[in-house]
């Protein structure tokens, strides 16, 4: 058994929660860049008609990455790249398996917001002779993105709790390191109750913000 203080304990969750931030920003910020690619390739498939093969291509991959648990993409990621040939670290694994998390939820939120925005905004683009590029960009997102920015920022808070399940392919974040601070220190409740304290400090602002911002988007309506 170590003997640690609160401190000590403090400070070691401290720099592991750096991990978690660090992690959390990757994968929200390289999900929605993924996420905003494969919303294109969906809408512009949309347009072009529902057999499109692009469309149902995002579709499944949306459906795919929603439909299994994290905690599969994070093994697939991590052992099944290795089997491949491919070794990976842990944290290039859980980078990869959040981004890919990320995107397929940010491409489904963006396309509701996409869909919220009124038919006929995409009719007076095409009276206007807009191509979809231009419609989008012009038209449909600037309308979109007003709906999305609540969900999206609420969406942030999912990211930075998944990343506790990087700890299982053996990344030191901060529900891995309380783990290995309570299995020397033999205080479990103390130590798990300053990482539930941290998660709450890191996720708590970013739901007051997305609840703010969902009420003034009501209020401007």
């Amino acid at each position: 058994m170590v003997d640690f203080s609160l401190w000590d304990i403090l400070r070691n969750l401290l720099l592991a929660a750096r991990w978690t931030v660090l992690l959390s920003l990757v994968a929200f910020v390289g999900g929605g860049v993924v996420g905003l690619a494969l919303l294109v390739l969906r809408e512009a498939g949309g347009v072009r008609g529902r057999g499109n093969l692009a469309a149902r291509a995002v579709a499944v991959y949306v459906e795919l990455f929603q439909g299994t648990p994290l905690l599969m993409q994070l093994f697939l990621a991590y052992f099944g790249l290795a089997l491949l040939g491919l070794p990976i670290s842990a944290w290039s694994a859980a980078a990869v398996a959040l981004t890919l998390y990320a995107s397929a939820y940010l491409t489904e939120i963006w396309h509701g917001c996409v869909r919220a925005v009124p038919r006929g905004q995409w009719e007076a683009g095409q009276s206007l002779a807009l191509s979809f590029g231009e419609q989008m960009r012009h038209v449909i997102l600037p309308q979109a993105v007003r709906i999305a920015i609540a969900p999206t920022v609420g969406f942030l808070v999912q990211v930075i709790k998944g990343t506790a399940l990087a700890s299982v392919i053996g990344f030191i974040e901060l529900t891995k390191a309380g783990t290995m601070i309570a299995n020397a220190t033999f205080q479990p409740m103390l130590v798990y109750g300053c990482v539930a304290l941290m998660y709450f400090v890191l996720c708590f602002p970013v739901s007051l913000w997305a609840r703010m911002l969902e009420r003034k988007l009501h209020a401007a309506h």
